[in-house]
């Protein structure tokens, strides 16, 4: 499941996704009722791709929680976030069995909840492809053609020409 230009924007409802950054902001898409919206920058957003549960171990990344909610329920939705909290914890519980229940409240727990089934609505609950692998590729072929031409004889010629006409 890749979550790398989803975000959640405190005081709107839903979850949005990063369209295109400007200088003062971006423009978000929501996933609610497709609106585009513009963000300001002094707006608190957070990616999705970098929110982690804390565990007793340490953090574990939203992303390995949405893939265990997808797997325990076939990439259906999951229980709603509406439910009692002792449901909610329940059903946590077998999701990530070593969660820390004094640093992750049931709000938490409803947020993620609420945000699955939302991402599932929309068909973007799918196995999950490591980013670094898409990437690299395109990179190398960045490199690789920045390497074909050098900079240097495009701004030689120019300054040459320059320098006559002085």
């Amino acid at each position: 499941m890749n979550l790398e230009k989803i975000l959640a924007i405190s005081g709107k409802p839903g979850l949005y996704v990063l369209r295109v950054q400007t200088r003062t902001g971006f423009v978000a898409e929501s996933l609610l009722d497709g609106k585009k919206i513009t963000v300001n920058l002094k707006s608190n957003v957070s990616l999705l791709s970098e929110i982690s549960i804390y565990t007793y171990e340490g953090e574990k990344p939203l992303a390995e929680i949405m893939q265990k909610i997808a797997d325990k329920e076939n990439k259906g939705q999951a229980i709603s976030h509406k439910e009692d909290n002792a449901t909610l914890t329940a059903y946590f519980k077998e999701i990530l069995p070593d969660y820390d229940e004094e640093r992750v409240y049931p709000s938490d727990i409803k947020k993620v909840l609420n945000w699955y089934n939302m991402l599932q609505a929309k068909g973007l609950v799918t196995d999950e492809v490591p980013a670094a692998t898409e990437e690299t590729p395109a990179a190398e072929e960045l490199v690789a053609v920045a390497e074909e031409v050098p900079a240097t004889e495009t701004k030689t010629p120019a300054k040459k020409a320059k320098a006559k006409k002085e």
